[in-house]
Formats: structure tokens, sequence, C-alpha cells
């Protein structure tokens, strides 16, 4: 287990090297005393678009190094490096040809070779998977949905972009339900999505067609959190007791949820390279909840870039 003077010292090193981002609190309903549940923290990026061109983002084949950069810089601080890093989607950008997909897929994993973490974890986004049903990307990083268990705490991955029609789908909800079945009741549990499961924008395509189900199947479980990519933001909802966290792009952000008529990039600014773009760390203080009952994981907003 992590001890709180290790976190005590990641976050005065995330202060001083000034990578200091917006914290919020995620209150998960949980059981206190449940001793398997260690601190620690694991970053998440997304949507890094891979192969992508245009004045969105005119260094589109540098940001993501340049985040890679910053990932290591928290391995190298005070407090030590995450426990692991996921992808929630869109590794690459969309193309018609399979040749030119598998390229963009094949640099995207040598670049992510780069990270000094013990563990990287991945999912696709509709860009690397809805074109061919997520064929290419299972050639380069496996099965599109799974789960595993770390630290006390079980991570679930769903696929909801393989599906051109952006649902989850009849088999891979039974399989979420059997694997829920296994967990007791209370057990702290971690969903990974791309799209939102919520209606959050459906005419922007900011939504799961059968999102409602699977979150009805996650309702029984009071501990649930979810985290998930695709709107190229941060945003905070809740359905219920879930909370849902989405994260920042590495390729360029995207307007408010409903802000415009379209779902347009927000214009790069010279002035202010890389505003916008970000990756998360998340941080879950097992051993000493600071309410009783709840155990938050503290999620902390770091740019690409040191301002």
């Amino acid at each position: 287990m992590a001890s709180s003077n290790a976190s005590s010292n990641r976050r005065d090193f995330l202060r001083l090297a000034g990578l200091g981002g917006v914290v919020f609190a995620s209150g998960c309903a949980g059981t206190a005393g449940r001793g398997a549940v260690d601190d620690f923290y694991f970053v998440q990026l997304s949507d890094t678009h891979w192969g992508f061109e245009g004045a969105p983002n005119p260094d589109a084949r540098g940001t993501l190094p340049k985040a890679i950069a910053a990932v290591n810089a928290l391995a190298e601080g005070g407090g030590g490096g995450p426990d692991f890093v996921v992808f929630t989607g869109d590794l690459t950008h969309t193309t018609d040809d399979p040749a030119e997909r598998r390229r963009r897929l094949r640099e995207f994993r040598e670049l992510a070779t780069m990270l000094k973490v013990p563990t990287v974890h991945f999912m696709p986004g509709e860009h690397d998977a809805a074109l061919d049903r997520g064929e290419a990307y299972r050639e380069f990083f496996g099965p599109t949905s799974y789960a595993f268990d770390h630290r006390g705490v079980h991570f679930i991955v769903l696929d909801n972009v393989s599906d051109p029609g952006a649902s989850v789908g009849d088999a891979q909800r039974a399989w979420l339900a059997d694997d829920l079945k296994r967990r007791p009741v209370d057990a702290p549990i971690v969903v990974f999505t791309h799209r939102p499961l919520f209606d959050l924008a459906p005419a922007w395509d900011w939504a799961t067609r059968d999102g409602a189900q699977v979150v009805e199947l996650l309702m029984p479980h009071p501990n649930v959190t979810v985290f998930y990519g695709h709107i190229h933001q941060a945003h905070h909802a809740m359905t219920g007791h879930i909370a849902h966290h989405s994260a920042k792009s590495l390729i360029f952000p995207l307007p408010a949820p409903g802000s415009q008529p379209r779902r347009t990039p927000l214009a790069w600014d010279p002035a202010l390279p890389y505003r916008g773009l970000g990756f998360r760390q998340v941080e879950r203080e097992g051993g000493s909840p600071p309410v009783p009952g709840r155990e938050p994981w503290q999620v902390t907003e770091l740019p690409v870039v040191k301002a």
C-alpha cells in the first residue's frame, strides 16, 4: 500500500512542477473497512487520434510524445509513478484505408512503449474500430472488452464503439451481468468506456444506444465509477449514485455539449498552444477515506505542457 507521505510528495511534485490542475473528488459509496483496497493511482489518457492532420492542432505528431513525457515525469517525480496507464479510445484517427489504419495502430503502439509504467491498458474508440468492427484493433491490442483486478478494485472495459450503431450489444451486456454476479455487491468497481453511457448529447453521437441498460446492470452496486473519453473535454455527471467522468483529448478540444449547432473542434490558439488538451491522474486512498463509508477517487486534471 502506498503511504500517505507518498501521496503528499506526489501532490507537492505536481505543484512545484507547475502541473497542478483541477481536483475533483468522486464520492463512491463503499465500505470504509474493506482492507483489501490499497491506495494507488493511475493515469487516463484519451482521444490521441494518431494520424490526424489539420488546423485544430498544427503539432498533431508532437502532442502525444509530449503527453508521454509528462506522464513519465510523474514516474520520475516525488511519490512514485502511476500503477498503470489507460487509454480510453480513439487511439488513431479514422481512415477508410485498411493498410493505413494498421500503420497508424502500429505507430501508436510503438509510441506507447515509451511510457515508463508497469502496465498500459488499451481500448478502442469508434475511429479505431467502427469501420471494421474492431478487426484491425484486435490484431494489435487484443480484446475490445475485458476485466482486470488491481489492489482490491475491479476494473471493467466495455466496448461501445465496434458496433457502428453505438451499442454495447446483447452478448457484451450478458458478459457484464455475469461478471458483476461474481463480485461482492459492495466491491469497488471502475468502468472504462469510450462513449458516455448516458444521453449527454445524442445528436452529436455523445451517447450509447443501450447505455441505460448497462447503467441498470451497474445500479445494484453502490461503489461504481465510470471514466470515459470521446467528448474531448472534462465533464462530470451522475446517474443515481454512479459518477461519470470524461477526459480531455490529446489532439483538439470540442465545444461544451449542445453549446453550438455543430460539433466542430475548437480553434488552435497560437498564443495559448495546447489549451484544452490534457490527461488526468486518478488517485484512490483506500486506507483512509476522508468521509466515513466513502472512498473517493481524487481526479486531477493535468496539462500536456506546463503553462
